[in-house]
């Protein structure tokens, strides 16, 4: 199979924003009135066209997820969590309607080993030309074996993680399931950002797929920097099955603490 590769345009990446490092620097996303290219808004969550679009043949939008520059899922309240599920699933879904696109991907940074720039809690809904974006990613990628139910989200480790040692895939049968998709979300990163690795994981990342029979599944990603295995060889290097089995069990009780 051909590689899939995005083409990156340099100049326009000189003038992205960042305040993930340089804290103090302005925010882009809390100066709302100077916004533009809005494509929709519910209450304080916006969609938008990204002002600094740094892949070739795409549309990049933003979904800003709060006007809280220090909102995260995992400090959201669920019915605040909910809401944003719900509005960035539709969004993506009105987007991958678009024959224009070969596939629309969205995911979401966080932290400073995720690869973002921005602190302020947003998503990213990226319309792709002429990528399949899931051309590499394997059913085997999004199962595992789950070890709890959240409503209708079933959460589950993968056994075949993409990049390697921990990665969780939450599954929920449609959009009408957001509220448990949140629920769920917001349990793990906050299980990932305060338990995992004994509180030194400090990154996550999100991302979003569609599946047979018109599920989606959420894999939420612990960000470290990556294994030289995976960048040099593309072989990830994953948990024994003890230590697979140990996570959901703590997962389950942080669930258990975090959501009473």
């Amino acid at each position: 199979m051909t590689q899939e590769q995005l083409s990156f345009i340099t100049h326009v990446a000189q003038g992205k924003p960042e305040n993930i490092v340089h804290q103090n620097a302005a925010c882009p996303f809390c100066d709302v009135a100077h916004l533009t290219n809005i494509l929709d808004q519910e209450a304080d969550r916006i969609w938008l066209v990204n002002k600094f679009r740094v892949l070739a043949d795409t549309l990049q939008t933003i979904i800003i997820e709060s006007s809280n520059h220090r909102g995260d899922w995992s400090n959201y309240d669920p019915q605040t969590a909910a809401a944003i599920m719900n509005f960035s699933l539709r969004k993506w879904s009105e987007m991958k309607q678009d024959p224009q696109y070969k596939s629309v991907i969205m995911y979401k940074n966080y932290g400073p080993r995720s690869g973002g720039s921005l602190a302020h809690p947003h998503m990213q809904i990226i319309g792709l030309d002429k990528v399949d974006g899931y051309a590499h990613v394997t059913p085997a990628n999004l199962a595992g074996e789950p070890f709890l139910n959240l409503g209708d989200a079933e959460l589950a480790v993968a056994n075949e993680p993409l990049l390697g040692f921990l990665e969780f895939n939450v599954r929920i049968p449609g959009i009408k399931a957001a509220v448990d998709l949140a629920k769920a979300v917001r349990v793990l990163t906050h299980y990932i950002l305060t338990d995992y690795f004994h509180g030194r994981c400090d990154s996550y990342n999100l991302f979003f797929y569609n599946v047979q029979g018109g599920a989606i599944i959420c894999k939420v990603v612990p960000r470290f920097n990556a294994s030289p295995l995976s960048v040099g060889y593309l072989v990830p290097q994953v948990f024994q099955e003890d230590r697979i089995a140990a996570i959901g069990q703590e997962v389950i009780a942080h669930a258990h603490t975090y959501l009473g």
